[in-house]
């Protein structure tokens, strides 16, 4: 690839993940992962496609960079996955799964957004934290920094359920499944915990689409809101796949990056869930 396009490729890719994390389900375009299958039996391989779409879980806009996509084993160890193999709309990964149980396939992600100004002139910057406090000149002043948290992942099991990779890192937003996320039916109860940074969150709105939207016209989005022990306890009301997406601040208002504090941070968590037929 091209050095000028894959900088400008890598710069809009941490935008679209930027703005599709803390705008929730009602955003253009979202992140996604998606296994071939969330319980795999006999093969003891699955692939993990991802992509950043308008339509859940269509391959409609570009790519999600999976550079950096981490596998827990059942056994709560954690290794790099496989290179992906990145296409013009998607990129994929062919994942072993030599031990039984569940793993958790996860993409986690640190980069930040600001503005300087250098004269009367303003200046905005999207990318990594490091390369952030590299481009600030000497004389910048009104320097305002946003720094972005992001989880994206998904669950698969290789025979049967089990619960090592499913322990919290307690780094950033995350969802505890204390209802098996390879286990769900629909039109039973699911329950979650989120915690950020290994704290209980409470009345923190989530929501869940399911896929099929372009089918539909219409998202679809169920919204909920945990407890004061930052729990939720919900029914998936059909068999589908599941895209789930938290915010934290969930509402930073507009223009906040210009307006708000010099420094700040945004966390945002997204997973696919697959609920099966009753």
């Amino acid at each position: 690839m091209h050095n000028s396009f894959r900088s400008s490729f890598v710069k809009h890719g941490v935008l679209v993940l930027i703005l599709a994390a803390t705008a929730g389900a009602a955003s253009a375009h979202r992140p996604w992962m998606l296994p071939t299958s969330t319980i795999v039996e006999d093969k003891g391989w699955v692939t993990i496609d991802g992509a950043v779409s308008e339509g859940l879980f269509d391959v409609d806009h570009m790519p999600l960079r999976m550079d950096g996509v981490t596998v827990t084993a059942p056994d709560g160890s954690t290794a790099p996955a496989p290179a992906a193999v990145m296409g013009k709309m998607r990129s994929s990964i062919d994942l072993p799964l030599p031990q039984e149980g569940t793993y958790r396939i996860a993409l986690v992600s640190n980069n930040a957004m600001g503005s300087y100004k250098l004269g009367n002139e303003v200046k905005r910057f999207r990318g990594s934290e490091a390369d952030f406090a590299k481009q600030v000149p000497a004389g910048a002043t009104d320097v305002r920094k946003t720094l972005t948290h992001q989880r994206i992942e998904t669950f698969v099991t290789n025979h049967k359920t089990s619960e090592g990779a499913l322990k919290p890192t307690n780094a950033g937003l995350e969802m505890v499944p204390l209802t098996h996320p390879n286990d769900l039916r629909a039109n039973e109860t699911m329950r979650v915990r989120f915690l950020l940074d290994g704290k209980p969150l409470p009345n923190l709105p989530f929501s869940l689409v399911p896929g099929g939207v372009r089918y539909r016209g219409v998202a679809g989005e169920i919204r909920l809101t945990t407890d004061a022990k930052g729990e939720a306890s919900f029914k998936l009301p059909a068999a589908n796949m599941y895209w789930m997406n938290a915010a934290y601040p969930p509402n930073p208002g507009k223009g906040a990056a210009d307006t708000g504090p010099a420094e700040s941070k945004r966390y945002a968590y997204t997973a696919t869930l697959e609920a099966l037929p009753e």
